[in-house]
């Protein structure tokens, strides 16, 4: 194969002023640039010319003849000091206190612009027929579109939490412009819809950064998202290289256990569930002393006060114990289970005398593992046979469940945990979930802090008590910028590693077996400048602290890492991310979010029964205008799969798992096989128990297809119907998929495609599956 480049410099190549005004003109250069054959798939890098204007750096280029306008022109300024020599151009415009050098390279036109003292700049505005844009996993947005004209209007986004990866395709007659980004830092990316879409592309070159620069690879090739993808997969091998599963999994082979691996989350947060209660036996120990020290203990510790625990005291020790009445006294024992304040000496007279010589030291000196088995042996030394063994606590809901997933034909898996602690209290079920062969690991997160310790928010809490005050996020107004829910403050990356190690060493110390590991927001791009006194740090030093961070997990701790977003700055660190395949939708919508009374509304964070909260367990229809945008295949494109199938694996956010939207499980299985992602379920006993015929049914298929597709590039995407509802995949020489989104059967290179199926090609064998029949079964 050639992937030599043949320059051609035009004898006729010369930059002439074409005006009689000083300092105006029009700069022509021409190169010719044979194409580059990549190892699988050709990055059909086009021939062309390009003129540009340095009076409005309006830029036209030429290709088969055929001219595109590559940016709107600006409006007409003054430009001095230009100059232009062997296929280099530069100029400044004074009054902005802008610098431009323009310049041909090998395939593509290289683009520099420099504040000489401006703040920030727009440039440049473009204007396409469409645009194909890494918007998540990837967006075909027609600049007429209706849909998108509303979602897009006035709208603003931040280049680096919402492009996954760091270019911009547009959309022409005859081919495709592909502005690749060299600077993804501190950019914004506006739109306007009058008449069609455009899109102004804004950079800011903040006071705290030396860095005063940022610029463009302008790239021509054909107008398809193969294409264009597989120019950037060749940019990516050249800058940053490529690092794909089957290296990462060589480094630990763990990673490997994610081929296949549907991505489950298991709530089992409360450990002591109602199966484990006597009840006829706690209603004749409610006036024990105990239950007035777990009440302080709530009022003193929790952040829901001991208001409920009191009235359900009261009201149960007249009349017989009913379901609300249970449920609470369950989540109250959860939560005293958690402090390890509870040891009274006078109250626990009988605890086991090995625990008690555990803790000669005091209690703050057990690990938080040993503590939650302490606590465990106190209540039970105290309530007697109104509770169960403490080793058979919570196991119905988890040990027994991953049991039987197992017998259920589910080999692989990656299950995650809401925290930490669940596993630390039922280290029994992270054992089994391992042995059986799963990967297991916890949800935690670095992104906020609290000041005050918070046991249902732990993740928020540090015990280093200076972080608080310094090492948080200073915005330029000299504002502290809020943590989540804007609930305590952002903690700065580049100071969290000491804490990241200290909680590490403390979860771990016990030997418990988590063989994975889920950082909350570090792969998602929301990154900041932090102007505090002391502490200045640059969006480009938070990220190089979150990727350390990652790494220090990954390879000090042996863990298969994971994020939430997965944009593709991480994607030498992180093995699989969360969120790419169906964002967050629509955070500011209220009916959503903050309308209790709304169809729509998706349900709240936490579960007054331990269980799934309705936030990710709640079945909710999405407003028709989120369905086109977000949900419908005809504006899908497989850009981040294009060029990172091999090297990370994607699925949805958890608040939108695969079965979060009314009536659309379908739809999103088929979705799931075209796109080669991994399903991802929330599943209690209850859950699984409901939709566990359905689950098997489809990983029966999906399971097998993955693990062999997930190990080879996809080098191949394919629209088939005008509807743009018959559409293809191919993965590696052999691996193909058809999905007929449609629902109507359709004839295709005379084979039949069922309404709402996948076919699936490997070599010779065929496997239909059909998603409305498997929904239906479930």
């Amino acid at each position: 194969m050639n992937k030599a480049l043949l320059i051609i410099l035009s004898a006729a190549m010369a930059f002439s002023l074409l005006s009689g005004c000083s300092g105006q003109g029009v700069a022509t250069a021409e190169v010719a640039v044979s194409p580059i054959i990549a190892e699988t798939v050709k990055a059909a890098y086009h021939d062309f010319t390009y003129e540009v204007d340095p009076a409005t750096l309006g830029i036209v280029i030429t290709s088969d003849g055929v001219e595109e306008q590559a940016s709107v022109p600006l409006k007409k300024r003054e430009f001095t000091e230009y100059k232009q020599e062997a296929g280099r151009t530069e100029w400044t415009y004074p009054a902005e206190q802008i610098k431009v050098v323009i310049e041909k390279k090998d395939h593509y036109l290289d683009i520099q612009i420099q504040s000489l003292g401006a703040e920030q700049f727009q440039w440049p505005t473009i204007q396409a027929d469409d645009y194909l844009l890494p918007l998540w996993e990837g967006k075909r947005i027609p600049s007429n579109d209706p849909n998108w004209r509303q979602f897009l209007k006035e709208e603003t986004l931040t280049w680096s939490e919402s492009f996954s990866m760091n270019f911009m395709a547009m959309g022409m007659q005859k081919y495709a412009l592909v502005y690749v980004v060299d600077n993804p830092f501190n950019n914004e990316v506006s739109f306007g819809t009058e008449p069609k879409i455009n899109l102004t592309f804004t950079h800011e070159f903040p006071t705290l950064n030396p860095k005063k620069e940022y610029g463009f690879r302008l790239y021509v090739t054909a107008n398809d998202p193969v294409s264009v993808a597989k120019l950037y997969r060749g940019y990516i091998q050249e800058t940053h290289g490529l690092k794909t599963l089957a290296e990462k999994a060589k480094e630990n082979p763990e990673v490997a256990k994610l081929y296949g691996a549907p991505h489950i989350y298991m709530w089992n947060s409360q450990v002591l569930t109602n199966e484990n209660v006597n009840w006829s036996a706690m209603k004749s120990r409610l006036g024990s002393p105990i239950w007035a020290w777990i009440t302080e203990l709530m009022e003193r510790y929790t952040e829901d006060g001991s208001q409920e625990l009191n009235s359900v005291l009261g009201e149960a020790k007249k009349e017989p114990l009913n379901a609300y009445h249970k449920r609470a006294l369950v989540k109250a024992l959860n939560q005293v289970l958690k402090l390890k304040q509870l040891y009274r000496p006078d109250l626990f007279r009988s605890a086991d005398a090995t625990m008690l010589t555990a803790i000669a030291g005091g209690v703050d000196k057990l690990s938080e593992q040993k503590m939650y088995a302490f606590n465990k042996s106190l209540l039970k030394s105290v309530f007697g046979d109104a509770l169960a063994n403490p080793s058979e606590w919570g196991q119905e809901q988890s040990t027994k469940l991953v049991e039987d997933m197992h017998q259920a034909g589910i080999k692989q898996a990656w299950i995650g945990l809401p925290n930490w602690a669940n596993g630390l209290m039922n280290p029994a079920f992270v054992e089994k979930s391992a042995k059986l062969g799963y990967l297991i690991g916890p949800y935690d997160s670095y992104h906020s802090i609290q000041e005050k310790e918070n046991k249902e928010w732990n993740t928020a809490y540090f015990p280093d008590s200076k972080l608080y005050n310094e090492a948080t996020v200073t915005n330029k107004r000299g504002k502290k910028i809020g943590g989540f829910l804007n609930r305590g403050r952002k903690l700065n990356p580049t100071l969290s590693l000491p804490s990241v190690k200290q909680r590490l060493e403390g979860i771990l110390q016990d030997g418990i077996l988590y063989n994975s590991w889920f950082i909350d927001c570090d792969a998602t791009g929301e990154i900041y400048d932090d102007y505090t006194p002391g502490n200045i740090t640059t969006q480009e030093q938070d990220m190089q602290a979150r990727l350390a961070r990652m790494e220090y997990i990954s390879k000090e701790k042996r863990m298969v890492i994971g994020s939430e977003g997965g944009n593709d700055f991480a994607s030498r660190v992180i093995a699989f991310a969360h969120g790419l395949e169906t964002p967050v939708i629509k955070w500011s919508d209220k009916d959503m979010r903050e309308n209790k009374s709304s169809p729509y509304y998706i349900g709240g964070y936490w579960s007054a029964q331990g269980g799934i909260p309705e936030r990710y367990a709640k079945e909710v229809p999405i407003k028709g205008l989120y369905q086109r945008i977000y949900v419908d295949p005809t504006y899908s494109l497989p850009l981040f799969k294009l060029v990172y199938n091999d090297s990370v694996i994607t699925t949805h956010h958890w608040e939108w798992g695969s079965l979060k939207i009314k009536d659309e499980a379908a739809e999103r299985m088929l979705y799931e096989l075209l796109y080669n992602v991994p399903p991802l379920y929330h599943l209690d006993k209850e859950q699984w128990e409901s939709h566990q015929d359905m689950i098997k049914t489809y990983l029966d298929v999906w399971s097998p297809f993955h693990a062999k597709a997930v190990t080879k590039e996809m080098t191949q995407f394919k629209v088939l119907s005008k509807d743009r509802l018959l559409q293809t995949a191919k993965y590696g020489e052999d691996i193909q998929v058809i999905v007929n989104f449609s629902k109507k059967d359709v004839q295709y290179e005379q084979e039949a495609i069922p309404a709402m199926s996948a076919v699936m090609k490997d070599g010779k064998s065929r496997t239909v599956f059909k998603a409305r029949d498997a929904v239906y079964k479930g």
